[in-house]
């Protein structure tokens, strides 16, 4: 033992740099500016490159029809989100909701607000069952979505198939509320720094916050709508 801790451990660290030194002397310098890491190999770029587009783009060939889904969806999904979508505690509801957007307390749901179904495969693709992500084969994952599909009464036929051959023509009730944002190319992102003193003489509120909550306890419901100061 050194009779020096402190100068043994310098030492040692002194090493352990002048070994990480001659190892990045004898790596071969990758391209770029700062010469560090390497090109994504093609298994690796082709492990992230999973999303789904609108139209269909990018979906892998695969079919499922409803009543899989269904037993698929309650092995795997209805411990969170209920053996119909309706949500369990506070995870997500996925059904149901049509005709609520315009209330305090809408409900935002497959059926009622998502605007593509590539979305819904995606995020079931990419990120699901909780906890065991990117588990699920393709044909369950078509088979889950034409159950979603049915649920939210997209569908009427529990024989219903989805697959990567029809699935650009199914649409959502809500597709056509959402539009391309035009801003980027109008003049207002290209104006002047915003006013950050002295914009207004004065200053009026004209609107307060509501309370709203996902899923409120029984005793919270007389509470609702009240405003925020």
């Amino acid at each position: 033992m050194s009779r020096f801790p402190e100068r043994g451990r310098r030492a040692g660290a002194s090493r352990l740099l002048a070994a990480a030194a001659l190892a990045l002397a004898a790596a071969p310098a990758a391209a770029g500016p700062l010469g560090l890491g390497r090109a994504a190999t093609p298994a690796e770029v082709a492990a992230w490159d999973i999303d789904v587009r609108p139209d269909g783009t990018g979906l892998p060939e695969g079919a499922g029809d409803v009543l899989t889904g269904e037993e698929v969806f309650a092995e795997k999904c209805a411990y969170c989100h209920g053996d119909f979508g309706e949500g369990v505690d506070r995870w997500p509801v996925l059904a149901g909701g049509q005709g609520t957007l315009t209330d305090e307390r809408p409900v935002k749901t497959i059926g009622s607000y998502w605007p593509y179904l590539s979305t819904v495969f995606d995020y079931i693709n990419r990120a699901m069952p909780f906890g065991e992500a990117q588990s699920l084969s393709p044909d369950e994952v078509y088979a889950i979505t034409a159950y979603l599909l049915y649920m939210n009464d997209v569908v009427d036929d529990d024989g219903f198939v989805l697959s990567h051959e029809n699935f650009s023509e199914v649409r959502l009730p809500n597709e056509d509320n959402f539009r391309a944002d035009p801003r980027p190319d109008t003049p207002l992102a290209k104006a002047a720094p915003p006013c950050m003193t002295g914009c207004k003489d004065s200053v009026e509120i004209t609107a307060r916050a509501v309370i709203l909550d996902v899923t409120p306890d029984a005793d919270e419901d007389s509470t609702a709508g009240i405003s925020v100061d």
